[in-house]
């Protein structure tokens, strides 16, 4: 599938949501890449979702959007983890367009403002 989005040129939004919810093998797989036991990895880097038995990953502060993901490196805006991030990550946004790349490529046009960060706001 063709994409229509750039996400080297996003400030990370997805990175950003509260719910990153994760497996078992994307825990087993986080493990593997600290070298520590899933067990390890289950306490250190995910906390409970709000769905009986869901498991997401903790969150750091971040200056731009409030909180984001820990494995976010905050100056880059690039994922720490890239080969072993979670699959919901390797599958986003599931479709050909990014609903917030839209917003922020069209923000930018008409701002003149390559540059610019739009923090969504959910009503």
């Amino acid at each position: 599938m063709k994409t229509s989005y750039d996400c080297t040129r996003c400030p990370a939004y997805c990175c950003t949501y509260a719910r990153i919810a994760v497996e078992p093998r994307d825990i087993a797989r986080l493990a593997k890449r600290f070298e520590i036991t899933p067990e390890e990895a289950n306490r250190r880097f995910t906390a409970k979702g709000e769905e009986p038995g869901e498991r997401v990953l903790r969150h750091k502060h971040d200056p731009i959007f409030g909180t984001a993901c820990r494995f976010l490196d905050l100056e880059t805006r690039r994922c720490t983890v890239y080969e072993h991030r979670p699959g919901v990550c390797k599958s986003y946004p599931e479709s050909a367009r990014c609903g917030y790349w839209d917003m922020l490529r069209f923000e930018r046009r008409l701002q003149d403002d390559p540059k610019l960060v739009v923090q969504a706001r959910v009503l």
